[in-house]
C-alpha cells in the first residue's frame, strides 16, 4: 500500500510561508528544504493555489505566499485542497452478496472521515506555526 504525503508535505510547506510570511517562497527553496522534487512543490501549490490558500507569481522575484493569515486557514483547508476523494477505498464490486458488507464499509468510512475533518478544523495554520516555535524554543539552550 503507498503512502501518501501530499497533506504532510502541505501543512509543512504552509508552515514555512507562514515562518517567513515576507518572502516569497519558491517551488525549489520548498523543494530544497523538504528534501522533494521541485515539480511535486508545483503541483501541490497548484492545489494550494486552487484552493485560495495561496497566491503566487512567476518571474525572478516571483513565488508563493500565503493569501490569508495563518490564523484563517484551518488544517482541514489545507487536507481538502490535497486530499479531494474518499479517505479510504473499497477495490471490490459491489455485488448482491455483499452489498450490505460494501454499505456498512462505506458508512464506517464517510463517519472516519467527517471525523478527521472535524478535527483538522478544529486547528489553524497558526497553531501549528506556534507549536513549532514553542518546540524550537525548548530545543534551544539558553545562554
Amino acid at each position: 500500500m503507498a503512502v501518501n504525503t501530499r497533506f504532510a508535505m502541505g501543512m509543512e510547506a504552509l508552515a514555512r510561508m507562514a515562518l517567513a510570511p515576507e518572502k516569497a517562497h519558491t517551488s525549489h527553496s520548498l523543494a530544497a528544504n523538504m528534501q522533494t522534487n521541485a515539480v511535486v512543490i508545483r503541483r501541490m501549490l497548484a492545489a494550494l493555489h486552487a484552493a485560495r490558500l495561496v497566491s503566487s507569481s512567476k518571474g525572478p522575484s516571483g513565488g508563493s505566499r500565503l493569501l490569508r493569515s495563518p490564523k484563517q486557514i484551518t488544517l482541514g483547508d489545507i487536507y481538502r485542497a490535497l486530499e479531494p476523494g474518499e479517505l479510504f477505498h473499497y477495490g471490490s464490486q459491489k455485488t448482491t452478496e455483499n452489498q450490505t458488507l460494501v454499505d456498512a464499509m462505506q458508512s464506517v468510512f464517510r463517519k472516519s472521515r467527517r471525523a478527521l475533518e472535524e478535527e483538522l478544523d478544529s486547528i489553524t495554520l497558526n497553531q501549528l506555526v506556534k507549536k513549532i516555535g514553542k518546540k524550537n524554543a525548548k530545543a534551544t539552550p539558553s545562554a
